[in-house]
């Protein structure tokens, strides 16, 4: 997985390399795909949710240019894997999950592995980041929202990173913006596919079950 589909494709920061190699990716899907854990895919999880494809796991933390001590706001924890990802690189991490079952199940995984002392994970509506643990260094948005959350780049610390995929079903575009003091720089990086961000910064659910779930013609 590391050599072909993350370095072979260009992933060049060797911390995300090591941080990727060093975890057990099956352990973040569900028992019947663990034969598929290492292929070059987005995989199911519960509650209608998906663990990213591998190379987009390093894409989004490359980007995110993560280094030891930096605090980082993760939007949908899903499975835990991006946030371990994080914490194997030292970055302290509060992840925001609105599905219970999932935030429950991602946070035991971390225990298993050692990292839940470095991510914190809460319930409720990450697309409205988390102000009151504002500002961060990184925000990392593992769904697709219509726009910017207007309410995340104001959480971003003076030369912190936000990484989020922009846009309907069924592509979006992975988005950089990058704070220096009050201008905020907005960077392209291409196509990517992402379940849809739900909550009052994203999709409302009735759209999210229309443009994603529902005819393939809305």
């Amino acid at each position: 997985m590391v050599e072909h589909q993350l370095r072979g494709r260009g992933i060049r920061d060797e911390g995300v390399l090591a941080a990727m190699a060093s975890l057990p990716r099956d352990l973040f899907v569900p028992p019947d795909l663990r034969s598929h854990a290492y292929s070059d895919d987005a995989l199911p999880i519960a509650s209608g949710q998906s663990i990213s494809q591998p190379y987009m796991v390093a894409r989004m933390t490359e980007l995110l240019e993560p280094r030891p001590g930096i605090r980082v706001l993760e939007v949908g924890t899903g499975s835990g894997y991006q946030a371990a990802v994080l914490a194997q690189l030292g970055c302290h991490v509060i992840s925001v999950e609105r599905h219970a079952d999932l935030a429950d199940a991602a946070l035991a995984r971390l225990e298993e592995l050692g990292l839940a002392g470095a991510v914190t994970v809460v319930v409720g509506d990450g697309s409205l980041g988390r102000p009151e643990d504002a500002p961060f260094d990184g925000i990392l948005v593992t769904a697709a929202a219509p726009a910017v959350p207007e309410a995340l780049p104001a959480q971003l610390a003076d030369g912190g990173r936000l990484v989020i995929p922009v846009g309907p079903r069924p592509r979006q575009e992975l988005i950089l913006v990058v704070r220096s003091g009050d201008t905020f720089e907005r960077r392209e990086y291409g196509g990517c596919v992402f379940v849809p961000l739900v909550g009052k910064g994203g999709f409302s659910e009735e759209e999210a079950r229309r443009r994603w779930f529902g005819r393939p013609d809305l």
